[in-house]
């Protein structure tokens, strides 16, 4: 450990943040909620969805742009098909409705999907779909933001940066999980850039006057590029329609930012979707996707996505976190307001 960082346990790390937001105007069980996905991001490495968040959360429940008493619910259930109200607070305690829902409903019907409205930032895709595997199910999320991507062609941003995650289950494994932003990087990336004074490369984002930028407060400022070009703009434009046309949520150019407490809540949305895998292939699923993998692995390099993540993960179990200082003097000062 170093002088500017310090390591933490993940119960202190998770109390940390539960006395940050609890002390923001935040219930103790969405402070839980909202801890435990932040937690489990930064055990994993993903320090831009990690403790880093913190500081803009407490700041958004202490304003009231975010609601952090908030307690959502479910507003229509027909059949495999639910809709879920994250009544403007933080999506954390909406998804996890989401998923106990989907668990208890998914017997009957084989697949359930929940959107979920007036909802904010749900963090890293993976996490939520990650749970659903570990209870045997093969999972889709995918989530609407604050704009940040311009359509293809254009120059103003009018899309977020549209996360989607995959996760499917495997006997006496851990699951596959497949996260990723549709933009070149998540703008969670840049935002730590930002606070940390890093430069940033230049095929990530332009700034606002459409060029090319390794400042990362100029990116901010400025557009996301979409990986895949065109292709990529085109999902992202996929996600959009899911997330916030199909939930009935905000557009991300009808969404204020999820980084400062400045203006209304984000209005944002999500789209979860769960399959039971052993009905659908009639009894073969598990044969399949262990079939698929061993050919996979048998090439040499070959690693399983998420694979990585796991490694950090038991090395943060095992030794702990560590984070910058400054990161965690700032958490607990909020704790002392």
């Amino acid at each position: 450990m170093s002088n500017d960082t310090l390591t933490l346990s993940i119960e202190d790390a998770s109390t940390l943040v539960v006395n940050a937001l609890v002390a923001s105007s935040t219930s103790e069980a969405n402070a839980a909620s909202v801890a435990e996905a932040l937690v489990a991001a930064q055990m994993d490495g993903l320090s831009s969805h990690g403790l880093s968040r913190v500081p803009s959360y407490a700041s958004q429940s202490a304003s009231g742009k975010v609601d952090g008493f908030a307690e959502p619910s479910v507003t229509q259930a027909v059949g495999a098909a639910l809709r879920i109200d994250a009544a403007r607070g933080f999506a954390y305690p909406a998804l996890t409705l989401a998923r106990r829902e989907i668990i208890e409903r998914i017997n009957e019907t084989g697949i359930v999907c929940a959107s979920v409205f007036n909802s904010h930032h749900f963090g890293a895709a993976g996490f939520h779909v990650e749970q659903l595997a570990r209870h045997g199910l093969i999972a889709i999320i995918v989530g609407n933001s604050p704009k940040a991507i311009a359509p293809w062609g254009g120059d103003a941003a009018l899309f977020g940066t549209n996360p989607i995650a995959f996760a499917a289950p495997r006997d006496h494994n851990e699951p596959v999980v497949i996260d990723l932003s549709l933009s070149k990087v998540a703008r969670g990336k840049i935002l730590v850039a930002a606070q940390n004074n890093e430069a940033i490369p230049d095929d990530w984002a332009l700034d606002s006057q459409g060029n090319p930028t390794t400042n990362a407060k100029a990116a901010l400022d400025g557009t996301m590029l979409p990986m895949g070009d065109a292709k990529g703009a085109q999902l992202v434009l996929m996600v959009e329609l899911l997330a916030a046309a199909l939930t009935g949520a905000n557009y991300g150019f009808e969404a204020s930012s999820f980084f400062d407490a400045e203006g209304d809540n984000p209005g944002v949305g999500q789209l979860l979707i769960a399959f039971k895998p052993e009905p659908l292939s009639g009894g073969n699923y598990n044969s399949r996707i262990e079939r698929l993998i061993d050919v996979m692995l048998a090439q040499k390099g070959v690693r399983l996505p998420g694979s990585r993540r796991h490694d950090i993960r038991d090395r943060s179990n095992a030794e702990g976190m560590t984070l910058p200082q400054a990161l965690v003097e700032e958490i607990r000062a909020l704790s002392a307001n």
